[in-house]
C-alpha cells in the first residue's frame, strides 16, 4: 500500500537529506584543515575517552547514510514491517501512516545524532553533558508518542 507523502513527510525528509548531505560535505569540506588525531569516543558526560586519527571519523557519515538509505529501502515496503496491530482494511491507511510519521521522525532523529557526533568530534570537543540523556530521551519519548498513537487509532 502506497500512503501519499504529507507536508510532515516531506518536511522531515528533506530535514534528514540536508543533515546527510550538510554533514558530509563539511567533513569533505574540513577534511584538510582537521587534525590528525581527534576525539573517537566519548563517555557519559560527554568527555573524550578515546582519540583517533581523522581517518576513523569517516565512519559516522557513511553509516549515517548507510542508516538513511536503509531506512528510506524499508519505507518503500510497508507490508513487511511488524505493526504490532492486526491491519485490516478498514484501518490499514492510518496504521501504515502512523507507522510512517514514526519511521521518518526516527530517521531524522538517528542522523542527527550522527550529524552532531561528527561535528563535535571533528572539531576537538567535548559532547555536552546533557547529550547522550536528550538523545535517548527524545528517541524513547518519539517511540512511545507514535506506538500508544499506533495503538489508540487502529
Amino acid at each position: 500500500m502506497k500512503t501519499r507523502p504529507t507536508i510532515v513527510d516531506i518536511i522531515m525528509e528533506v530535514l534528514s537529506f540536508i543533515t546527510v548531505v550538510g554533514t558530509t560535505l563539511y567533513l569533505i569540506i574540513s577534511w584538510g584543515s582537521l587534525p590528525d588525531t581527534i576525539p573517537m569516543h566519548y563517555d557519559l558526560s560527554g568527555e573524550i575517552d578515546r582519540w583517533g586519527n581523522k581517518g576513523e571519523l569517516i565512519f559516522l557519515p557513511v553509516m549515517m547514510w548507510i542508516i538513511y538509505l536503509g531506512i528510506i529501502l524499508m519505507q518503500r515496503f510497508p507490508q513487511i514491517w511488524n505493526t504490532g496491530v492486526t491491519v485490516t482494511p478498514e484501518n490499514r491507511e492510518r496504521v501504515y501512516r502512523t507507522l510512517k510519521y514514526m519511521v521518518e521522525s526516527l530517521k531524522l532523529i538517528v542522523v542527527v545524532d550522527f550529524s552532531l557526533l561528527t561535528i563535535f568530534s571533528a572539531t576537538g570537543r567535548n559532547l555536552p553533558v546533557w547529550f547522550t540523556f536528550v538523545f535517548l530521551g527524545v528517541l524513547a519519548g518519539d517511540l512511545v508518542f507514535w506506538l500508544v498513537r499506533l495503538v489508540r487509532r487502529r
